[in-house]
């Protein structure tokens, strides 16, 4: 992509909020930052309208410090929490309806590579439990038995958080919910394993509670992705406003499970991807 292309729309600029202004002008596009230089560059607008202490929010913004070619990324997002960020991020985003976002992004990156043969175009899917383990699991495991070459990204909030707070599949087996008074009685469903077996390349779980491993599995699947087939990295993402913690507690929460045991962080690779992984970063390790 060209950096023209980012510029807002010959006179539309006096009539844009300064907030979207900050969007274009100070974004991460063409700057090659990662996790370490969130908080010098643009990614999402300050009073966007996700609840204070979201995990998701934070997840979402690390996502976005990760992505290896942000200018040339397009992401496909579902109904949910999340569907109320996107709008506010400095990301190339298409909101798909609840459940079928990676087939939207299977056409669309058929189309791109059609269209873009000698270029690197990601498109990632990023959405809630309830779009990619409950109304789109379908969906989502066909496209890794296609062998999509796109990324999927679950943020996993372990409930349906946008709508009162049903349980989702995701949700832990005995969580009380509103809408779930006594308890899930089915435990939590198994989406990383099920990913391997259909044929991901690469699978990662991670939280926000170590935002350089999240980092690290972002980019390993989106360049993995782009080269062997498709990939999946599930991101913990608790709700204060669902679990009913303080919005301090937030990260606290993801600490609590990995020492439990109920959220381990855990990486996967197929021998074509962890082949390719190590040419890369081997390359990279030299550079430095």
């Amino acid at each position: 992509m060209k950096k023209e292309l980012l510029r807002i729309s010959p006179g539309f600029e006096d009539v844009m909020p300064s907030e979207y202004k900050d969007l274009i002008e100070n974004g991460p596009y063409f700057k090659g930052y990662g996790v370490n230089d969130l908080g010098t560059f643009k990614e999402i607008l300050e009073e966007h309208p996700l609840c204070a202490g979201c995990g998701l929010a934070l997840a979402l913004r690390l996502t976005m410090a990760s992505l290896p070619n942000p200018e040339d990324t397009i992401v496909v997002g579902s109904t949910g929490c999340s569907a109320l960020g996107f709008p506010q991020t400095a990301l190339q985003n298409i909101h798909s309806l609840f459940g079928n976002q990676n087939a939207v992004a299977t056409a669309l990156k058929r189309a791109l590579t059609l269209r873009f043969p000698d270029k690197v175009k990601d498109v990632v899917v990023i959405a809630g439990d309830g779009a990619t383990a409950d109304i789109g699991l379908d969906i989502t495991m066909h496209s890794w038995f296609r062998r999509e070459k796109i990324t999927t990204i679950m943020l996993d909030n372990e409930a349906y958080a946008n709508t009162g707070g049903q349980e989702s599949g995701m949700s832990s087996k005995g969580a009380v919910l509103n809408m779930a008074p006594t308890g899930k009685k089915f435990s939590k469903i198994p989406v990383p394993e099920l990913a391997q077996i259909s044929g991901c390349d690469y699978v990662a779980v991670v939280s926000p509670y170590a935002p350089k491993k999240l980092e690290r599995a972002v980019r390993r699947a989106i360049l993995v992705a782009r080269e062997v087939g498709p990939t999946y990295v599930q991101i913990f993402t608790p709700c204060p406003t669902n679990y009913k913690f303080k919005p301090l507690e937030a990260l606290d929460m993801v600490k609590v499970k990995e020492v439990d045991g109920s959220y381990v962080s855990k990486e996967y690779f197929s021998p074509e991807a962890e082949e390719l992984i190590k040419r890369l970063e081997g390359k990279k390790d030299k550079k430095e």
